[in-house]
């Protein structure tokens, strides 16, 4: 049952869809709201959360890479170094360039001669290099060791350091090269600071925690996710989603990423080293978890808050509707009691005095008027039954005897017609063909030995002749097929199914397809060339029903019927438009046709056929579109007629 039909079986139903209608479109309405807020303009305030997150960290980054600048400039241009260097007091110049280094907080500060080789920047400028660890231990053999003592190890055989150099010149000569850094790998208190700086203690709520994390390419080299309590996730590598949007097209990532063992909603920038190749990435987060929970908690609270208030609503619509639809069910009542014969039910008296109650007792005056005309109208309906019922059957039996003596008069008539035209013609065709053969046997009889010089044209003459002969025979088989029985014998129903189809091949094209199923093993009493005509008059039809080409199936198979009359079925389908049921009816009348070029003797001639071996014909429209025409044939034939006598 549909909504609609058991909306419309009680009042009670649709005064609470009125009452509740509003509530329950506004719940999924006000959910569905919330849903959207919270997939899109939640998530967005998440990522533009992380993408003011990065900017401090990129912001905090660039000022060390600046600082390191600036610091190792300062070094390089003061009078104190060049002092130093011009007394070349090596003891003094290393006590002064330890002292600058704790001061401006590198990693490393050291200086070298003009012979002296130092790594150096492509570029000859400040920024981020990678450097492989033997450069790394030219440098400061400390930090060598630091990186090789880490738990993690170092995967790539290379670190990523902050880099400045300055050359330190007097009076235009170039005296030495001043270089300081820090060292990124492993540099837990510069990310420390860094994560300080962009979520300090109670930045993030829900109690979720921020993250910042320093890559070389896409390993990490300092960072403070843990991988353990007590041990950082230095080593391991970012997604490839991440390393192939950062690292390989250099775009920043601000989305949802898997960190190591939870999801954070992240921001990737990708560190560029001076020669502008992307070296690294920068890694701000916090973790999404809490902030899921939160939003799926609000979404719940809000539907628990609506489906109260509708509980809520229900309650008080029932109270209400309640005084509506009980009057209105009482009569209800009152009318199915009525329709099952309890005439002297009663609504009775009703508290409510709106326009309900006067309806309800109006309704009870109304049942009683109803009552008062019940038994007149019954009596006068028993009278009237009575006398239609019998003029009804006289006119019924009128109209039957009528049309059925008109089709019998229409039919007779046409056969009458059809009889007398194609006897009339066979009379006068065989009339010649008696002369011709006379001839014939004349012109033999004169010329003697003298015929075997044209003995293969009076042959085929004598075959024309026949053939002519046997034409006429044919066409007095059409007008009164009943009359001419041919030789009866024993025939397999689907050989003769497969000749039929020879016989019909020019009428088959390529759009046809044809399949075979002959299972019948029965064989069946019939004149093979009437049976072969019967079956290419329906192979016939058939394919003419496919014009634009389609599936001709023939199928045979065994038949059994009532007592002892058995035999087989001969099945021609198409998957044609199939028969109109107006058609059907008619389908087997004779000169009733549905094509420009056909006769309509076709069908009809089959039929008188096969009912004259005590056969039947029957059609059906196939399920899968298209017609279906059985064939009956008995095992043993009902009637055998010897062969008529050929004559004008």
């Amino acid at each position: 049952m549909s909504w609609r039909a058991w909306l419309q079986q009680s009042v009670r139903r649709k005064l609470l869809a009125m009452a509740l209608l509003p509530t329950l479109l506004m719940l999924p309405l006000v959910l569905g709201a919330l849903l959207w807020w919270g997939d899109i303009v939640y998530d967005k305030l998440l990522i533009a959360k992380v993408r003011s997150d990065l900017a401090v960290a990129s912001g905090y980054f660039d000022q060390v890479v600046e600082r390191v600048t600036a610091g190792t400039r300062a070094v390089a241009d003061s009078q104190a170094l060049l002092e130093r260097l011009q007394r070349n007091d090596a003891g003094e110049l290393d006590w002064f360039l330890e002292q600058q280094r704790r001061r401006l907080e590198l990693d490393f500060l050291l200086v070298s001669g003009p012979t002296e080789t130092l790594p150096r920047n492509n570029a000859n400028g400040p920024g981020i290099a990678s450097w492989d660890l033997q450069q790394l231990k030219s440098v400061s053999p400390d930090l060598h060791a630091r990186v090789l003592s880490s738990p993690a190890g170092n995967p790539a055989s290379r670190v990523l350091v902050i880099v400045s150099q300055t050359d330190v010149s007097d009076r235009g000569r170039r005296l030495t090269t001043v270089t300081g850094g820090i060292l990124l790998n492993q540099n837990l208190e510069l990310v420390d600071r860094i994560n300080s700086i962009v979520y300090p203690e109670g930045a993030l709520p829900l109690g979720s925690r921020g993250t910042t994390t320093l890559f070389m390419d896409d390993v990490r080299v300092s960072t403070n996710v843990r991988l353990f309590p007590n041990e950082r996730a230095v080593g391991t590598h970012a997604s490839p989603d991440v390393r192939q949007a950062v690292l390989m097209q250099g775009r920043t990532w601000l989305d949802r990423a898997y960190v190591v063992d939870a999801w954070y909603v992240s921001g990737y920038k990708p560190l560029l080293d001076v020669t502008g190749r992307r070296a690294g990435m920068l890694y701000v987060g916090y973790l999404e978890e809490p902030f899921r929970l939160a939003k799926w908690g609000i979404l719940g609270l809000t539907g628990l808050i609506f489906l109260g208030g509708t509980l809520l609503t229900l309650f008080v619509s029932l109270r209400w509707a309640g005084t509506i639809f009980r009057p209105v069910e009482r009569m209800n009542e009152v009318i199915r009691q009525v329709e099952q014969g309890a005439r002297t039910a009663r609504v009775g008296p009703i508290q409510n005095q709106d326009e309900i109650g006067r309806l309800a007792g109006q309704f009870d005056q109304l049942l009683d008027k109803v009552e008062d005309n019940r038994a007149t109208l019954e009596r006068w309906a028993h009278e009237l039954e009575g006398k239609v019922a019998t003029r009804a059957r006289e006119l019924a039996s009128t109209s039957r005897s009528l049309h059925e003596a008109q089709r019998q008069l229409v039919q007779s008539e046409k056969l009458a017609a059809i009889g007398q035209v194609t006897a009339a013609m066979a009379h006068e065709i065989n009339n010649p063909i008696a002369v011709m053969q006379g001839n014939l046997d004349l012109v033999r009889e004169l010329l003697q030995e003298k015929t075997e010089i044209v003995a293969p044209e009076l042959k085929l003459l004598d075959e024309q002749v026949e053939r002519i002969r046997t034409m006429v025979s044919h066409l007095l088989r059409s007008a009164r097929p009943s009359e001419y029985a041919g030789y009866v014998e024993a025939l397999d129903a689907g050989a003769v199914m497969e000749e039929s189809l020879v016989l019909s091949q020019h009428l088959l094209t390529s759009r046809v397809r044809i399949v075979r199923d002959y299972q019948a093993t029965q064989r069946v009493e019939f004149n093979r060339q009437e049976l072969q005509q019967l079956l290419v008059n329906l192979i016939s039809n058939a394919v003419q029903a496919m014009p634009d080409g389609g599936c001709l199936t023939l199928r045979t198979c065994d038949w059994c019927g009532e007592g002892y009359r058995r035999g087989a079925i001969a099945e021609v389908q198409d998957t044609g438009t199939g028969i109109a049921p107006d058609i059907r009816e008619q389908l087997f009348l004779p000169l009733f046709t549905t094509r420009r070029d056909g006769n309509g003797l076709g069908l009809w001639i089959s039929l008188s056929l096969v009912e004259r071996y005590g056969g039947s014909i029957d059609v059906e429209n196939a399920e899968e579109g298209g017609a279906v025409f059985r064939v009956h044939l008995l095992s043993e034939a009902l009637v055998r007629s010897p062969a008529v006598p050929e004559q004008g």
